[in-house]
C-alpha cells in the first residue's frame, strides 16, 4: 500500500532500497465450482511492477503486530510462517489483512470490540465493529523478489475464502486507490492478464488447492539471493540446500 494514500498510516524512515517483509493475500471464491481470485491492476508509475494485475498486499507496518484477532493464525501456518524466518507470523497475518481492507475495502474479520484505541493504519478498520480474523488465512507460498529491483520483497503468500469475509466480496465502495479494475478473475483465464511471473506461479499453486480447505504441511519457497536462486519447501524439518524439493 502507498504511504500516500493512507489517512492515518504510522509516519516512519523507511528504507526502500532494503530487503523489506511483506504479506499478500489471495481471496478466492467458489472454489468448488469455477474457483476466481480477487485481483487488480496497478498504476502505470507505480515504482514496483507497474501495470500490473496482482493481488492485494504490501509492506508489513510495525503496529500489524500490535492488533487483536477473533481467532488467531492457524498452529500449522503459525509454525511454517517461523520456518527460515524471525518469529512474525502474527504481523504478517495482520498485514495481509489491512492490505485487503485498503486496497478493496473488503473486511476479514468478525464482530467484535477492540479492548483499546486502534493504532494509525488501523482505525478504519476497527470503526466498522469487527477484528481482524487470521484464523481465516492459509499460508501457501514464499518469494523473495530477486535483487537488482527498485523494491525488494520477502513476500508470504496467504489464501482465504471469500465466504469468510465479513462484507459483500463485490462491494469495493470503501477502497483506497492503489489498486483499479478490482475484480474477480477466473484461475483459468488469469493467464490473460499481464501477471508478474511471481504471481503465475503462486496462481498455479493456488489452483491445485482450490478443493483443498486445509492447512498445507509444506509450503513452497521461492529464495533468491545474490548467489543463487532456489525453488525450496517449507515443510517441517530443516531445509538441506538445492537439493531440497
Amino acid at each position: 500500500m502507498s504511504e500516500q494514500t493512507r489517512t492515518d498510516a504510522p509516519t516512519r524512515a523507511v528504507d526502500k532500497s532494503a530487503l523489506r517483509d511483506a504479506a499478500t493475500i489471495i481471496v478466492m471464491r467458489d472454489r468448488g465450482s469455477q474457483p476466481r481470485v480477487l485481483m487488480g491492476q496497478r498504476g502505470a508509475s507505480a515504482a514496483f511492477m507497474p501495470s500490473k494485475f496482482v493481488f492485494p498486499g504490501g509492506a508489513v507496518d510495525a503496529v500489524d503486530a500490535e492488533v487483536p484477532f477473533a481467532r488467531p493464525v492457524d498452529p500449522v501456518c503459525a509454525a511454517r510462517l517461523n520456518e527460515e524466518s524471525p518469529p512474525i507470523g502474527e504481523a504478517l497475518a495482520g498485514a495481509a489483512i489491512r492490505e485487503l481492507w485498503e486496497e478493496t475495502g473488503l473486511i476479514l474479520g468478525q464482530p467484535g470490540t477492540w479492548p483499546d484505541e486502534a493504532p494509525r493504519g488501523w482505525r478504519g478498520f476497527a470503526a466498522t465493529g469487527h477484528l481482524p480474523d487470521a484464523g481465516a488465512l492459509q499460508f501457501v507460498f514464499r518469494a523473495i523478489t530477486p535483487p537488482g529491483r527498485p523494491r525488494r520483497f520477502d513476500a508470504r503468500f496467504f489464501l482465504a475464502d471469500a465466504e469468510t469475509l465479513a462484507t459483500d466480496p463485490d462491494d469495493f465502495s470503501r477502497a483506497e486507490d492503489e489498486l483499479s479494475h478490482l475484480q474477480w478473475i477466473d484461475v483459468e483465464r488469469a493467464q490473460e492478464f499481464d501477471l508478474p511471473f511471481i504471481t503465475e506461479v503462486v496462481l498455479a499453486e493456488v489452483a491445485e488447492r482450490a478443493a483443498d480447505r486445509a492447512a498445507p504441511a509444506s509450503v513452497p519457497f521461492f529464495r533468491n539471493h545474490d548467489e543463487s536462486s532456489l525453488f525450496l519447501r517449507l515443510r517441517g524439518f530443516p531445509m538441506q540446500g538445492p537439493e531440497a524439493d
